[in-house]
């Protein structure tokens, strides 16, 4: 008799105890959410614990002002990047974080470590969505991500994170606050006929590395925003690509813009070749000016839209004779990072200004 007893003694406590460790969450405590892919994905009710996968989603978490939620991350944020300003505002949070990725490639043991109660991955991600929420036991949701500016991705995304982490409220903020970033752009510049806009042309635009003056790109997300007329988009091609310098020189373009990424490169070819450079009006009439880098990993959307202005305050100075371009760069940083960093760009060597290529 004492056998079966202490058999079926040891069978409640192994049935107590399995009932102890579940991890079944109460119907209750969850939701289910649509996500980018028309993924039914259910949530915990509240969430108070992520991690980010592929360019754009712990990015898009910051601008939510969710990064307190982030319990580990992809290794390049554990290095200090300026010219990614989320990253740098942030980086305090960030730099002794657990690592669970890189490049949108997630380590699935790391993830499991961190315990997060949802893995935000972005489209851009090297992994299949349900294969990572079945390795890691997960939920996984995917967001778009934008590498351009203000296009619906970008608006997606934050739709998608505001009802994920229960931020309705700072979505329809910053929804609001974009749309009306685009409408201002838009409305000033729309009607502005073509053959009265200056030409421009913008160099040392990266991809795939860092680029010199032969670097543009067509559909120049800041230009788009502003109608500007982009030589570029003259050319058939899209997204940024190399181009003959040749052609620069035949268009000869009203107006130089150059991203400070492709600074270095530039600089030392205008040492090799000055007549060049000298060759093109804007660069003898000082007509060349700066755009921050706001492509690292993909689109920096506070850095991009700080261009947008600065670039719209030079090609349209009547339009835009009550913007200050630095000013209105701290209202979207302040907006979208809850900082105002533009002091530390500067100091780092970024910054709205005229640029003399040669000095």
């Amino acid at each position: 008799m004492k056998k079966p007893i202490a058999l079926f003694l040891a069978a409640v406590m192994c049935l107590s105890a399995l009932a102890g460790c579940s991890s079944t969450v109460d119907p209750g405590d969850t939701r289910t959410i649509t996500d980018s892919l028309g993924r039914l994905v259910e949530v915990p009710e509240n969430v108070e614990r992520i991690v980010c996968v592929g360019v754009g989603a712990l990015r898009y978490t910051c601008y939510m002002g969710g990064a307190d939620l982030v319990v580990g991350v992809e290794d390049h944020e554990t290095t200090e990047g300026i010219s990614r300003l989320y990253n740098y505002v942030n980086f305090a949070r960030f730099k002794d974080l657990p690592v669970i990725g890189t490049n949108g490639e997630p380590y699935v043991e790391q993830i499991i470590a961190v315990a997060p109660q949802v893995i935000v991955m972005s489209k851009y991600a090297s992994v299949d969505a349900d294969e990572l929420q079945s390795k890691t036991g997960t939920p996984v949701v995917v967001i778009p991500g934008s590498d351009t500016t203000l296009d619906e991705d970008a608006y997606e995304t934050i739709r998608v994170l505001g009802e994920l982490y229960g931020m309705e409220g700072r979505s329809a903020e910053l929804t609001d606050y974009l749309k009306g970033v685009q409408k201002d752009l838009d409305d000033r510049t729309k009607d502005i006929p073509d053959d009265e806009k200056p030409s421009v042309y913008v160099g040392g635009v990266s991809f795939k590395g860092h680029r010199g003056f032969e670097g543009t790109e067509a559909g120049y997300g800041p230009f788009t925003l502003i109608h500007a007329k982009n030589l570029a988009d003259t050319t058939g091609q899209t997204g940024a690509f190399n181009i003959d310098l040749e052609q620069v020189l035949e268009w000869d373009p009203d107006i130089i813009f150059l991203d400070f990424n492709g600074m270095e490169l530039i600089r030392e070819d205008y040492e090799d070749d000055p007549v060049y450079y000298d060759s093109l009006t804007a660069v003898r009439e000082g007509k060349v000016y700066s755009q921050i880098s706001f492509r690292a990993f993909a689109s920096n959307l506070e850095t991009a839209l700080a261009d947008a202005y600065y670039a719209a305050c030079v090609i349209y100075p009547e339009q835009f004779k009550d913007i200050d371009p630095i000013h209105k760069a701290g209202e979207i940083f302040e907006m979208l990072l809850g900082v105002d960093p533009y002091e530390d760009l500067e100091e780092a060597g970024y910054g709205f200004y005229p640029i003399e290529i040669g000095g």
